[in-house]
């Protein structure tokens, strides 16, 4: 089985871009906390529009989906779910209710991870909930010719608990001891539990939210405001191609995990741009209309009502659908559509 050694990040030279990336991202985090402090009862509504979304993309990406408004009510009303993907969606909300709540009181190690696993599974009768895999996994693509192809073979069923021990062990030590910068082995860790693919199902779901989990816990807080699953949904290809790039030569301690530190840093980063936007629109008080016309402004093409809900957190739904129609009327903006398909775009 190949080594873990999370020492070599401290003496590894990274190139201007992650050196770049990881001091705009202290830069952001930094504003936000003097934001949080300034508009506190706002920005709580922010928390609940992204664990929707998060809810609502991680799961996407895995092919498990409802419709918007049951997603709405699974998350926020926390009502039973129907059917399996509902069952899935529900588990995933638990666990990131769990981290927002308690995240530095759930330490990384194997056990907890685990036990997360389990309430990612707990709406199901699934016998592997809370257990490592019992069979080999792989990683592969299908074409559109139909054929499959092996993109990569993760550790085997036997080699998993010891090597998930390890490279928890390996984080805690060089976290704890100052020996790595958090937003270098955040990735590397995620990294490498997807190459482990510790779990029959639920190895990407369970990888977000370690990757949510492992934030919190270093200060960076900006996954509870802004969805980073749904900035990983909205580019999945971006996602899938940097984790190939950064597999290759894994298993022979030779792999290069330079382009998933870069993907995750970017989208980290982009969430932090996207969480000042939104500050900006709740930072000055003012009318519905206005703050809606403002947040149309910061849209190029067409754009939902949801996209401006996102934008506009402070307002209800009613207020935001007023708003559209008097931008609509006075022809600041064109209506296309209708019912779940109705979208806009500017007209000035």
């Amino acid at each position: 089985m190949r080594s873990f050694n999370y020492s070599e990040i401290k003496n590894q030279k990274w190139d201007s871009e992650i050196l770049g990336l990881i001091a705009a991202i202290y830069k952001e985090a930094g504003k936000q906390e003097m934001y949080l402090k300034q508009r506190p009862e706002e920005l709580e509504k922010l928390v609940e529009i992204a664990k929707v979304q998060s809810t609502e993309a991680s799961n996407a990406i895995e092919g498990i989906v409802t419709t918007n408004t049951r997603i709405r009510q699974l998350v926020e009303e926390k009502t039973a779910p129907r059917n399996r993907d509902e069952q899935e969606i529900a588990g995933y909300r638990d666990v990131l209710n769990l981290i927002h709540a308690s995240f530095d009181v759930i330490p990384i190690t194997q056990n907890y991870i685990l036990q997360l696993h389990k309430i990612l599974y707990s709406y199901l009768n699934n016998p592997m909930a809370d257990r490592t895999k019992n069979v080999q996994n792989y990683i592969s693509a299908t074409y559109p010719d139909g054929h499959v192809e092996i993109l990569f073979t993760p550790l085997a069923p036997y080699e998993t608990p010891e090597a998930l021990d390890r490279i928890c062990e390996e984080y805690n030590r060089v976290i704890g001891n100052m020996e790595a910068e958090p937003l270098i082995a955040i990735p590397v860790f995620i990294h490498d539990f997807l190459c482990i693919h510790p779990f029959n199902d639920g190895n990407g779901r369970m990888s977000r939210l370690l990757t949510t989990l492992l934030l919190y816990r270093s200060g960076f807080y900006v996954g509870k405001y802004i969805s980073l699953e749904a900035k990983i949904a909205k580019n999945k290809d971006l996602y899938y191609d940097a984790l190939g790039q950064a597999q290759v030569g894994w298993h022979e301690c030779q792999e290069d995990a330079v382009p998933f530190i870069k993907y995750l840093l970017g989208t980290i980063l982009a969430a932090y741009k996207d969480f000042e936007d939104r500050f900006a629109l709740v930072e000055i008080r003012m009318p519905a209309l206005e703050m809606v016309r403002r947040a149309t402004t910061n849209k190029i093409g067409r754009f939902t009502k949801q996209d401006i809900r996102e934008l506009c957190p402070s307002l209800s739904v009613s207020s935001i659908e007023g708003a559209l129609r008097k931008l609509v009327a006075s022809d600041e903006l064109k209506r296309e559509g209708s019912g779940k398909n109705t979208c806009y775009y500017r007209l000035k």
